[in-house]
This record gives C-alpha cells, sequence and structure tokens, in this order.
C-alpha cells in the first residue's frame, strides 16, 4: 500500500482522506432517522382523526420523538468518549429497531399513550445515532472540509424523509374521504372497528423499517471504521482527562456556542413544526382531498428540502456561510408571513417552499457551532448541539396551541417567523464577527 493509498489519522482525530465506503454508510444512517420523522408527520395526521385530538395533543408526537432526544443525547457523548463513535451507533440501531417493535403490541393494545412509548424508545436509538453521526461524518476526512462533508451527508436525510412519507402514504393513509368524513358517518360501534383498523395500518411501515435496520446492524457490525479520537500524547499519563465538569464549564462561558445553541433549538422546532401541519394546513385550504393525496406536498417538501441543500453547498463556494444563510433566513422570513397571512391555496404552495431555504440550516449551524469548541470538549459539546433538537418537541406544541386558541392553522403558522427571524440574526451576527477577524 503506498503512502498516498494508506488511511492516516491525525493528531486532532481527521483523516488523510475520506474513506469512501464509511462515509456512504454512515451517511445512510441519516436517511434512516430522517424516515423516522417524515413518519411522524403521517402519525399526526392519523391520531388526530382516530383519537378524536386537538392539534395540541396531536404534536405530543413531536414532543415524545424529540424529548427522547434530549435525554439521551449526553449519555450518548459518555458512551462515545469512553468507547467509539461505531459502537454508540451500534448501540442507536438496537434501540431504533426495539422502537419499531413496539408498534406491533401499541397497536393491539390501541392507546394513545402506547403510541408514545413507541416513539420515545425510536427517539433513544435516534439520540445515540444523531448524537454520533453529526461528529462522525465532520471527522472522516480533512479538517478543511469538515463542514461539507456533514452537508454531504445531511443530503441523504430528505431522501428518508421523502421514503417515510411515501410508506406512511401508501400503507397508513387509505383510499377514499378523509378519515373525519368517513368516521362522521358511523356509529359508535362502527367507529371503534374502524378506529381499530386504522390503527393496524400503523405497523407496515415499521415492519419494512426493522428488515433495513437490521441489514444496516450488521453491515456496521462487519465494517471497520477509524476512531477520528484526539491522540493522547506519549508518556502523558500524569496529565488528566478533561471532566465532563469541566466541559460544562467551559461551554457554559463559550458566548458564540450559547448562540449556536439556541439557533440549532430554533431550527429545528420550526422545521418539525412546518412538517408537522402542513398536511393539515393543506387538509383545512383543501377540504376536498383526502390525507393521501395531501401527503402529495410533504413529498414535494422533501424534495425541495434536497434541492435547498445543493443550491446551498454550491453557493458556498461562492460565497461565505454566513451570508448565505443570513439570504435563506431572510427569504423563509418573507415565505412564513405568506403562508400566515394570505387565504388561500397559494399559501400551501409557500409553506411546501420554506423547505428550500431549511435545507442547510441544521449541518451547517452544527458544523459552524462546533468550530467555537475546542477540539477536547467536541464529544460533549456535539452531544449538546444534538440535544438543542428538544426544540422539535417544543415548538410544534407551541404552534398547536396556537391554532387551537385562534382556531386557524394558518395563522398557527407566524411561530415560525419568529424562530426563522432569529436565525438570521445569528449568520448576520457571525457575518460581523467574520469581517471584523477578516
Amino acid at each position: 500500500m503506498t503512502e498516498s493509498s494508506k488511511l492516516i489519522q491525525y493528531d486532532d482525530g481527521y483523516l488523510n482522506k475520506t474513506p469512501i465506503f464509511q462515509f456512504v454508510l454512515l451517511s445512510c444512517l441519516f436517511a434512516l432517522w430522517g424516515a423516522a420523522a417524515s413518519l411522524n408527520d403521517i402519525l399526526i395526521t392519523q391520531f388526530k382523526s382516530v383519537f378524536t385530538l386537538s392539534d395540541f395533543a396531536s404534536a405530543l408526537v413531536q414532543s415524545a420523538f424529540y424529548g427522547g432526544y434530549f435525554l439521551i443525547s449526553i449519555p450518548a457523548s459518555v458512551v462515545i468518549r469512553k468507547t467509539t463513535y461505531k459502537l454508540a451507533i451500534m448501540i442507536g440501531l438496537i434501540f431504533y429497531i426495539g422502537g419499531c417493535s413496539l408498534f406491533f403490541p401499541a397497536s393491539m393494545m390501541a392507546t394513545y399513550t402506547m403510541f408514545l412509548v413507541a416513539i420515545f424508545s425510536i427517539a433513544i436509538g435516534l439520540g445515540f445515532l444523531e448524537t454520533a453521526s453529526n461528529t462522525y461524518s465532520t471527522m472522516l476526512g480533512p479538517r478543511k472540509y469538515a463542514t461539507l462533508r456533514l452537508n454531504i451527508s445531511q443530503t441523504f436525510q430528505p431522501i428518508g424523509s421523502a421514503s417515510g412519507i411515501l410508506l406512511g402514504k401508501y400503507l397508513v393513509f387509505q383510499e377514499g374521504e378523509s378519515l373525519a368524513s368517513q368516521m362522521a358517518q358511523m356509529t359508535p360501534d362502527q367507529i371503534h372497528l374502524f378506529r381499530l383498523q386504522m390503527l393496524q395500518h400503523t405497523l407496515e411501515p415499521y415492519k419494512i423499517m426493522i428488515c433495513i435496520l437490521v441489514a444496516i446492524f450488521i453491515l456496521f457490525l462487519i465494517t471497520k471504521y477509524p476512531k477520528c479520537k484526539v491522540k493522547e500524547v506519549a508518556n502523558n499519563q500524569n496529565t488528566p482527562k478533561v471532566t465532563l465538569g469541566e466541559t460544562l464549564k467551559y461551554l457554559s462561558g463559550n458566548s458564540l456556542f450559547k448562540k449556536g445553541i439556541v439557533a440549532q433549538f430554533l431550527y429545528v422546532g420550526m422545521q418539525v413544526a412546518v412538517w408537522s401541519f402542513t398536511i393539515r394546513l393543506a387538509l383545512d385550504l383543501m377540504p376536498h382531498i383526502n390525507e393521501r393525496m395531501a401527503a402529495d406536498f410533504m413529498v414535494i417538501s422533501f424534495a425541495c428540502f434536497f434541492v435547498g441543500k445543493f443550491i446551498a453547498n454550491f453557493l458556498m463556494t461562492k460565497f461565505s456561510v454566513n451570508k448565505v444563510l443570513l439570504a435563506y433566513s431572510i427569504i423563509g422570513c418573507i415565505l412564513i408571513l405568506y403562508v400566515a397571512f394570505i387565504p388561500n391555496l397559494t399559501a400551501i404552495y409557500a409553506a411546501v417552499a420554506i423547505s428550500i431555504l431549511l435545507g442547510p440550516c441544521w449541518a451547517t449551524i452544527y458544523a459552524e457551532t462546533l468550530k467555537s469548541v475546542e477540539k477536547k470538549y467536541t464529544e460533549t459539546a456535539g452531544a449538546i448541539i444534538v440535544m438543542s433538537i428538544i426544540g422539535g418537541a417544543f415548538m410544534p406544541a407551541v404552534q398547536g396551541f396556537v391554532s387551537d386558541m385562534v382556531g386557524s392553522m394558518q395563522f398557527s403558522f407566524i411561530v415560525n417567523f419568529f424562530c426563522f427571524a432569529y436565525i438570521g440574526w445569528y449568520f448576520y451576527y457571525k457575518m460581523k464577527l467574520e469581517n471584523k477577524e477578516g
């Protein structure tokens, strides 16, 4: 093996080149959590009708999902620090498989709470996967391409998201009138049987997911991965390792890191809220369509998300990251105002178009926030950034609450305006810092 073809890990954990197969396999994990998240959008619409829920109560699907992320991120980072990224990923896959399996007893018990438990279990697995995979993606190659690698990995997510929506559209949603319209014509006994039948349909996509997850688990088991950990200096046995307490103290005093955490919290909350209620918005503004037809708007949304990432990746080769994301944020604010205040069908298409602007946000905020942290604190810092995904539990509930209070799903989209406005300010602030340092 020549020196140029040999994989070399530097002292800071980065590599001299990217191992292609390992990087692609790692990137496939991004599609897996994209599929899980988009299936939640299907479940919210399905459960609202089947269990007769308010918009706020139906949004608890996302609260259970992203709450699991929040609780497990720090424990996952501890596993990564003490072992390897690969082991954390495999633990995550095991929890993911277990959570999908819980949909079987949940469909038999036919209670909303049991479904939330299953979703929470999946989220624990995804917390391990995201905590490990986001940082690992940045490490699998030269340092200067860290942000680009993460953006490339993130392009797999909308593929998974679109796949999840298509599975839900054809396996969960059925032909005919909307669920609410069908149930309005039934007796109480018929409604009970109909609900049980509809809940059985929720099992179908998770059967497929289990098969895919087992295959991915086996591939990870037999594939050799570099550790990508900071090398300890020789003969440094007397040098104490950085403790969790020291790390948290350092991060709490890092102003730029904290601003990035807020930006990521609001971004995730906005993305999840927009996607959670796009189908509901379509059903409200187009009452003649059913859930299966309305799901098409989510498929288009994920396609827009995918395109938005590629456009941003190209623009980032011409302009600074901060300028690109500032421009995206301004356009996003305008589109959200259009959705909230224009009372016709074009508001649905504006809601779909918002996904173009969401494309590069997570990966860019993640990588840029991580850059503000010293390398020895990376694992815990990455976990805390993933913990900011709790915004996905909070903002949909806020939007659902606003919708219930004012009686307008369309107007409730205004909640997301304030999220995009802060993200725009964050990148404006970073652009000013960049100009001062430049």
